[in-house]
């Protein structure tokens, strides 16, 4: 339970649905609300399963490649804490170039790119799920995870359908007021991440050691 909790503690205000509303809105101009809705429900679904990949296979990945979880934490850590920067201080343009605008406007599915990736499922919650998948131990921690990211996709579902109005009731001020305010629980979220995995390598075993080795090595003992 805690662990699910976390989880939509950690992802939600990366995903942060309030900000994808009005590209969401934008990247579906000229289409019906029923086409709306059918693009909203195939992104999210999307969404899922890109993050239940690398929860699956993240310890893999990190196996692979011959990642540790200090150094992934303070990787990830920095990526979070970038992207929360970037809210907090967002362009116009929604980090899209004019030709990605073009092409998002001009293709008739937008559900996987631009909205599932990396609208939704972007570098930033990709980097969360790695990390929470470190921390299962057991099945039913998976089974946690899993549950989390499923409750925050239905709050994604219920949000992008809900753009139109939203948008219309908060307003553009509105949003970027609240894009602002998840921006900074970002930064902190990976500041903290960073401060985990400084602690976690100043504590490892292999610093531990050397730093008693360097100690009885040095001249007076």
């Amino acid at each position: 339970m805690e662990l699910a909790i976390a989880t939509i503690i950690a992802l939600l205000p990366i995903i942060n649905p309030f900000s994808t509303a009005p590209l969401f809105l934008a990247i579906t101009e000229g289409d019906t609300e029923a086409e709306r809705q059918e693009q909203a429900r195939k992104g999210v679904i999307y969404m899922v399963c890109i993050l239940l990949a690398f929860l699956v296979g993240g310890t893999f990945i990190m196996k692979l490649f011959g990642l540790s979880l200090p150094g992934l934490r303070i990787a990830g850590g920095l990526l979070v804490a970038g992207v929360g920067w970037k809210m907090l201080y967002p362009k116009d343009d929604s980090g899209q170039t004019s030709a990605e605008r073009h092409e998002s406007r001009r293709k008739q599915d937008v559900s996987f790119t631009p909205l599932a990736m990396p609208s939704l499922a972007g570098p930033g919650a990709i980097s969360v799920t790695i990390g929470l998948a470190s921390l299962a131990t057991d099945w039913l921690d998976f089974v946690a995870i899993t549950s989390g990211i499923l409750f925050v996709a239905v709050m994604v579902f219920v949000t992008l359908r809900l753009s139109t109005r939203l948008v219309s009731v908060l307003g553009v001020n509105g949003l970027h007021a609240m894009t602002r305010m998840m921006g900074f629980l970002i930064l902190c979220v990976g500041v903290q991440f960073i401060v985990n995995g400084i602690i976690g390598v100043a504590s490892s075993p292999e610093m531990v050691h050397g730093i008693m080795r360097a100690i009885n090595t040095a001249p007076g003992f």
